[in-house]
């Protein structure tokens, strides 16, 4: 019997292990449950509809779906808690992550804005800092920004969540307060070393236990964030902090879904192209 692949079904089961209650409010009117509102906010991700759109397609396939207007508010009562205990779920445990960062343009600012700035198109991108799992192809951990930070400043809370036995990531990383924090964790660090940062113990501590072919392995972090953006768009169409971190991390959580899905069917196997020959 062939596997059930369905989405519902793999929120149904996901929300089902995370012991999450099935009503978002405890007062309301008792009419969707919270895998609706999951798989509404998960489906406008994979596509990247707007909330009218995604309305739309569900009442064109004959499936049950909140508003858009429900769609929007309940995507601000998502908070990042919520968020990274999917990626926990869908990613599962994480031996070896590779850390970095990327920025996503905002496609929609306020005309208001632009005229107070003189028309100018605004440089400020959001900041997107994510712990890849190198072995499965998932996001262990991501923490967002809507303004510019330094990669330090999210290090620690990507190694907390994703909690691996090695980590990678490039000089942007370098921090005795990083290494302290990995040391106590029991996580080793690797880190190129920098020119200008020679000093600290757990800095050449950990440099005695760096290995390069280790290290290359924080390529596929880089990998991982150029297969979001070409899949769902490298822009977002939110406009408050609350929504813009539910549409990234919705982003994230249907990369780990159904990314053993998007490898299956475009991909082929390494025995089946020996055999044509």
């Amino acid at each position: 019997m062939e596997k059930e692949t369905k989405l519902v079904k793999k929120v149904k089961r996901l929300l089902k292990r995370l012991n999450l209650p099935k009503w978002l409010h405890h007062f309301g009117p008792k009419k969707y449950q919270l895998r609706d509102h999951l798989v509404g906010l998960l489906i406008r991700a994979f596509g990247n509809f707007s909330y009218a759109r995604t309305v739309q397609l569900f009442d064109l396939l004959g499936m049950k779906c909140p508003s858009k207007s429900t769609l929007h508010y309940n995507a601000k009562k998502l908070d990042a808690n919520f968020w990274q205990k999917i990626l926990n779920a869908t990613c599962g445990i994480s031996y070896l992550i590779a850390m970095d960062g990327t920025g996503l343009s905002r496609s929609m600012p306020s005309y208001h804005y632009l005229k107070r700035i003189d028309g100018k198109m605004p440089k400020v991108p959001i900041k997107l800092s994510v712990a890849f799992n190198t072995r499965k192809k998932k996001f262990a951990a991501a923490k967002i920004r809507v303004r510019p930070a330094h990669d330090t400043k999210d290090a620690k809370y990507l190694l907390k969540y994703s909690n691996p036995q090695i980590a990678v990531a490039d000089k942007g990383y370098v921090s005795e307060k990083i290494y302290e924090f990995a040391y106590q964790n029991n996580t080793l660090l690797m880190i190129p070393k920098k020119s200008n940062a020679k000093r600290g113990y757990y800095r050449k501590k950990m440099h005695k236990q760096y290995r390069l072919k280790t290290y290359h392995r924080r390529e596929l972090v880089e990998s991982g964030n150029s297969s979001i953006k070409r899949k769902y768009g490298s822009s977002v169409s939110s406009r408050t902090v609350r929504t813009i971190r539910t549409e990234i991390y919705a982003r994230l959580a249907c990369h780990n879904i159904t990314g053993w899905l998007n490898r299956l069917l475009g991909q082929s196997h390494p025995y089946r192209l020996c055999s044509k020959w």
